[in-house]
């Protein structure tokens, strides 16, 4: 069952939401070529809890991290560590944080020090993907047009679209319905409305959409070995349109980026 959420509802998840966007500013300011995962999860940690939030991830089905960190042919979910990143590095650090009992949750793929054209390339495709679902977001359409939206584009440019893994509600708990799928046909699934609250979330894999999973029991892999990118905004249906809840706005401050 989908639960739609008042106006006042997505005013406090607006506010969740921003305390993950500020903690992956506070994450881009010092992800660097010498850092590792556990050093980023420290400081992710300490910028949650410095807001008032807790750390949505930490304990969740018994994730042992604050942030999931997946570098270069990591999809999702990667435990943080303490391998140091290399130039050329690309990661993905997705974040959760509960604030006055909802969820915010999203995240960003982070380029370190020099990296390929294609990768680059790979980034900036997924994240296109990412508002092209988003546009598709809104009152007249049908949940999978967000998914075609996504699955159009990214496959256009040769890419691999992830099956296995998808989108989702969001709310007080971290998973809600719907499912967002990140492919899918035109005009099936149920309705936009306002007061859908939901995560989107396109994982994007350079090659093939297959997967696979390590021994670690959460870390997910492309299954050729080449590079993935992810990027999540939490969106709300608001008098028909996408409202989106997170920002980049902080990462891109932190990065000098406009």
């Amino acid at each position: 069952m989908i639960i739609y959420k008042t106006a006042e509802e997505i005013e406090l998840m607006r506010e969740a939401a921003l305390v993950v966007s500020k903690t992956l500013g506070e994450v881009a300011k010092i992800l660097k070529p010498g850092i590792t995962g556990l050093q980023l999860d420290k400081i992710a940690e300490e910028c949650i809890r410095d807001q008032g939030a807790i750390p949505g991830f930490l304990g969740l089905y018994d994730f042992p991290k604050t942030l999931c960190i997946s570098p270069n042919t990591e999809v999702v979910h990667g435990i943080p560590n303490d391998k140091p990143f290399e130039s050329g590095d690309i990661v993905s650090v997705d974040c959760g944080a509960i604030l006055n009992g909802f969820y915010g949750d999203h995240a960003y793929t982070f380029e370190v020090g020099e990296v390929a054209e294609e990768i680059k390339q790979l980034l900036k495709i997924t994240k296109e993907c990412l508002y092209k679902g988003i546009e598709a977001t809104h009152g007249g359409n049908r949940l999978s047009d967000i998914g075609f939206a996504i699955q159009q584009h990214a496959e256009a440019h040769g890419y691999g679209v992830v099956r296995e893994l998808v989108g989702h509600g969001l709310g007080r708990t971290m998973h809600e319905e719907p499912h967002v799928p990140n492919y899918g046909k035109r005009g099936r699934g149920k309705k936009i409305k306002n007061g859908l609250t939901i995560a989107i979330e396109p994982m994007i894999n350079m090659g093939t959409e297959k997967i696979k999973h390590l021994s670690d029991g959460w870390s997910i892999l492309t299954a050729d070995g080449l590079s993935s990118a992810h990027f999540e905004h939490d969106v709300a249906v608001v008098d028909g349109k996408p409202d989106i809840l997170s920002t980049f706005d902080y990462i891109y401050e932190a990065l000098g980026q406009k």
